[in-house]
């Protein structure tokens, strides 16, 4: 797997040839290997694209992400077949317990909790108190809705009570890039393993058909919070995009070893599913921060 993440802005044109990736803009001509692109985004619109570099990009299970006219991620490229027994896992995906994904599911937002509550310590939040109440008093499947009542706590803690997810402001608009480039690579790593991303744990939205995604991203959110908060994000543009990007290739720990964010979410993720197969919570391997480990 690849470890770069390209990044294509402004009128460009990109094609294939002897398995590089050919970028041509202006008089301009860059080539990258396409063994080292770990994800490709496209940024703007006036991008034009072969369809051969595009079947090649899904062969080699890069992924795609195509931005809107506001260069903000708008969709992205899968395949139809991540594995060669895809129809195999899909069936088992059927079978999967409700109560196994409940325990899951229970044990996934018990620790984003336990992130929010981290993050809200580390900056003298005295609210990180109510948080840790809130993952005293946690439901099985998270019935009583602590992640709810979390989530109002942690984001007013951390930028006002008249900060709302709802809003249109630089920090949502960061909030949402960080999420969704994470999302990206954990429906990448499900469909590598030849599941489906429709089928979710928890969320089970009919228009949704990243549910799976969305269940096994909750944990990864406090590496996009924290880079937010710690940049005091004033306006969202290029420059931070560009920023924001090395979350994905910055160290962190999974499985008490010291890892890049694509490697460990990797991990993450089949560790998840066989947790979900297994009906035991306590084999997930979560990604933490690297800050208060020393390996």
């Amino acid at each position: 797997m690849g470890w770069r993440v390209v990044r294509v802005s402004g009128r460009a044109k990109l094609d294939y040839k002897m398995n590089y990736l050919v970028c041509r803009k202006c008089n301009d001509t860059l080539r990258v290997f396409l063994d080292e692109i770990s994800i490709l985004i496209i940024e703007s619109t006036c991008v034009s694209i072969t369809t051969a570099l595009l079947v090649k990009l899904t062969k080699q299970k890069i992924k795609v992400i195509f931005c809107d006219e506001q260069r903000m991620p708008y969709f992205e490229m899968m395949p139809y077949y991540g594995s060669h027994d895809t129809s195999r896992k899909v069936l088992d995906q059927m079978k999967w317990t409700d109560y196994n994904r409940y325990l899951v599911w229970t044990s996934i937002v018990f620790k984003k909790i336990a992130n929010q509550a981290r993050i809200l310590k580390d900056n003298q939040k005295d609210e990180y108190l109510k948080l840790y109440n809130y993952m005293d008093e946690m439901e099985f499947n998270d019935e009583n809705n602590r992640e709810g009542h979390a989530a109002k706590v942690y984001f007013n803690a951390l930028f006002g009570n008249e900060f709302s997810r709802d809003k249109e402001c630089p920090i949502n608009a960061a909030l949402n890039y960080g999420y969704t480039l994470l999302l990206s690579i954990v429906l990448r790593e499900i469909v590598a393993m030849g599941y489906i991303t429709q089928l979710g744990i928890h969320h089970h939205n009919i228009f949704n058909e990243y549910n799976l995604g969305s269940d096994l991203v909750e944990p990864l959110r406090i590496f996009v919070d924290r880079f937010v908060l710690e940049n005091d994000i004033k306006k969202f543009d290029k420059e931070e995009k560009a920023i924001l990007t090395n979350i994905l290739v910055e160290q962190v720990v999974c499985g008490n070893k010291k890892r890049t964010m694509l490697d460990a979410i990797e991990i993450y993720v089949r560790s998840v599913i066989k947790a979900i197969e297994t009906g035991d919570p306590a084999t997930i391997l979560f990604v933490e921060e690297l800050r208060d480990y020393e390996l």
